[in-house]
């Protein structure tokens, strides 16, 4: 630096400094506080009820997972999760899912607040036992990733009227079948916030994206 801008910089009153050091402080602050705001917030999906301004969340489950355990909505209470629904026997879109599901899990394994919940949609075939072996095949750990079976019509019932999955209609009963390669984000709140191409890379990565986009939104508003 010359001697002439030292002698401006040296020039320069005390009341400006301190208004330049201020500034200075408050950008810092402001750039600490809002580091973990996330970029925007992902939408919330459903029809409200107008009557009690509630937003549609999912309903209360209980099945049986590949261990033999019971798994309820309460195993998911203030977690995260990506579901899908599927079933062994299928030759087409299912181990594609299954694939990237596995691709999701293997991300967020280490993550506490992300789940993941894998449900049949032909349970007669998919007993525990079938299950284990599929979910054992893809590293599932129990833990975290659920694979369920139990009554027919209440998993075509969540996956029609809770998840809103598929807009085919159906009452579960023998002829009745979903097959859909959708999957869907659940926040904490047991909301739906994002349906992804189980079978598309690309939408896929969008998932990832968009679960990183939700911890961030769950992370400010804890501040």
């Amino acid at each position: 630096m010359s001697c002439i801008s030292c002698k401006k910089l040296w020039s320069i009153p005390a009341l400006e400094w301190l208004l330049i050091l201020m500034t200075i402080t408050l950008g810092l602050l402001w750039t600490s506080c809002n580091e973990d705001r996330p970029l925007r917030t992902l939408p919330v999906y459903g029809m409200q009820d107008e009557q009690n301004k509630s937003n549609h969340t999912i309903a209360p489950f209980s099945f049986i997972d590949q261990n033999g355990d019971t798994v309820t909505d309460k195993d998911y209470s203030n977690k995260i999760y990506v579901t899908d629904f599927f079933f062994i026997f299928c030759r087409s879109i299912c181990p594609v899912m299954t694939t990237q599901m596995q691709r999701v899990f293997e991300h967020y394994k280490s993550n506490p607040d992300v789940m993941f919940l894998s449900y049949s949609v032909n349970p007669e075939y998919d007993t525990p036992a079938v299950l284990k072996e599929y979910a054992d095949k893809h590293h599932a750990d129990a833990k975290k990733w659920h694979f369920v079976t139990g009554d027919k019509q209440k998993i075509y019932d969540l996956a029609r009227i809770s998840y809103l999955v598929t807009a085919t209609k159906g009452d579960g009963g023998p002829d009745d079948f979903v097959h859909t390669q959708n999957f869907a984000l659940i926040d904490k709140e047991k909301r739906i916030r994002g349906y992804y191409d189980g079978t598309d890379s690309t939408d896929v990565n969008k998932l990832i994206t968009e679960i990183d986009l939700l911890l961030r939104e769950y992370k400010y508003a804890d501040k």
